[in-house]
């Protein structure tokens, strides 16, 4: 599995995830990431944020079929709205992690803070999330199924890297 960059801050991080529309798959990975770094009790030192690299859908709530794949799981879907990638975001969160090859080239390529966001998946690390807009409801479940996995692994990546002192960040 491959570590997270070192925190911006020290005892705090940020984490961007980026897909397409922002209505799909990064909301689905930061409405989980959250609730697993809740559970983990690390949410009061994690941020979750998460953007589309186009601005078609910004202001709207996740699609219809994503949210209720995540109600139908017990995550609350109901307080996301699209936004769009900014730039500033390699340097302003520590972490980019980003849905597809497509997204990575949208967002100015791999770089030590920005990566695909299933390099953590224990099952098929380097993979992109699928875009699910297309298909059907089990494409979302897909989905989901990929971003727990891989948020569980994230989390306890980042129980390391937040318990490591990194010298010289305040």
């Amino acid at each position: 599995m491959p570590t997270l960059p070192p925190p911006l801050r020290a005892g705090r991080y940020r984490i961007a995830v980026v897909c397409l529309g922002n209505i799909c798959r990064s909301p689905m990975a930061h409405v989980v990431l959250e609730s697993r770094l809740a559970d983990a009790r690390l949410d009061d030192r994690v941020e979750v944020a998460s953007s589309g690299t186009g601005g078609w859908h910004v202001g709207h709530p996740m699609d219809p079929r994503a949210a209720a794949t995540l109600a139908a799981a017990d995550y609350d879907p109901s307080r996301h709205r699209a936004q769009q990638y900014d730039t500033s975001w390699p340097t302003a969160y520590d972490v980019v992690l980003v849905m597809d090859e497509s997204n990575l080239a949208d967002v100015g390529g791999r770089t030590d803070r920005v990566g695909l966001f299933r390099d953590f998946d224990p099952t098929d690390p380097g993979a992109a999330v699928p875009d699910p807009y297309y298909g059907g409801d089990d494409g979302f479940e897909e989905v989901l199924a990929m971003v727990e996995r891989t948020s569980d692994a994230i989390v306890a990546a980042l129980a390391d890297t937040l318990r490591t002192p990194v010298e010289g960040l305040d």
